[in-house]
């Protein structure tokens, strides 16, 4: 185990940040907790549990024959009595195929960014949100005619609310900044608007579910131009399984609804910070960018 006391401030900030993005809420409990007494007393109560329930069972094997009389006319009386309906259980989950419908008539109802926001928040269609803390709607200019599409939310983007928050929402601010863009001249989203737990891929179901909530948001922001960032947004939108360094930097149309929308995909934030060696792809992919927006 690593002392606190070894590392700089530097490191424990490093370290907690990796905690939260993990999903890890706490380290401690309020009191210590000795978790091998915890263990035994369970062992012991399951022991002396079935040991009851063994006793319990004989003295009823036992007792059978004497009171099979009682027992008959408790029967009768019974059967006569109007036997109360069985207790409904409720439904825990909504089948995909139905949720990907409740997902397609909702954003198909929404007639304008907001409505879309609001329909997306009564969602209940998919399991991401039940672990999430936030829904990350789109942020930025909604009129700006440019839409920059990540994946997922990450930690930061779950705690805030808002997409592309915390270091990777600073170097996207960076890689904007150096072709004379930022957050607030673009809109910003993700294709899944809930932060899967752990920072797992969403399976394809919970793909399936999400795709008319960001293909309507396309729809109501009528871009002009595209910038999609990582594998899973090119995958999305481009189909096949390539990774991004086979995807970048070529630009691509998109069919949305009736319109046609010209995208590129480059690196994603995450990868620039990962390994840096990459900037200079993502900055030939960015130059690309705005000599078609200004074309």
């Amino acid at each position: 185990m690593i002392s606190s006391d070894t590392m700089s401030p530097a490191e424990l900030a490093a370290l907690l940040h990796f905690h939260a993005e993990a999903g890890v809420e706490w380290l401690l409990e309020d009191e210590p907790v000795d978790r091998f007494a915890e263990f035994a007393e369970a062992k012991v109560a399951r022991g002396s549990g079935a040991s009851q329930a063994m006793q319990r069972t004989q003295v009823s094997e036992r007792g059978d024959a004497p009171n099979a009389p009682v027992d008959r006319e408790n029967a009768n009386r019974t059967a006569n009595k109007p036997q109360a309906a069985p207790a409904v259980v409720p439904q825990m989950a909504i089948p995909d195929e139905q949720a990907i419908a409740e997902a397609r008539f909702a954003a198909g109802s929404a007639r304008s960014l907001a409505e879309l926001k609001s329909a997306m928040e009564a969602f209940s269609g998919c399991n991401l949100r039940n672990s999430a803390r936030n829904m990350v709607f789109a942020d930025g200019n909604p009129t700006s005619g440019i839409l920059v599409i990540g994946p997922v939310p990450n930690g930061d983007d779950d705690r805030e609310g808002v997409p592309f928050s915390g270091k990777q929402g600073q170097m996207l601010e960076r890689m904007l900044g150096a072709i004379g863009l930022d957050r607030t001249s673009v809109l910003l989203t993700n294709v899944i608007p809930w932060r899967p737990p752990g920072n797992r891929p969403p399976s394809p179901r919970e793909t399936d579910i999400c795709r008319p909530f960001i293909e309507r948001q396309i729809a109501l922001a009528e871009p002009r131009h595209l910038l999609i960032l990582g594998n899973f947004a090119a995958r999305f939108f481009f189909g096949g399984n390539e990774m991004i360094h086979h995807m970048r930097g070529e630009w691509r149309d998109i069919q949305v609804g009736d319109a046609t929308v010209p995208a590129l995909a480059t690196l994603h934030p995450q990868d620039l910070t990962s390994a840096p060696a990459s900037k200079r792809l993502a900055w030939q992919d960015l130059l690309a960018f705005r000599a078609r927006i200004r074309g």
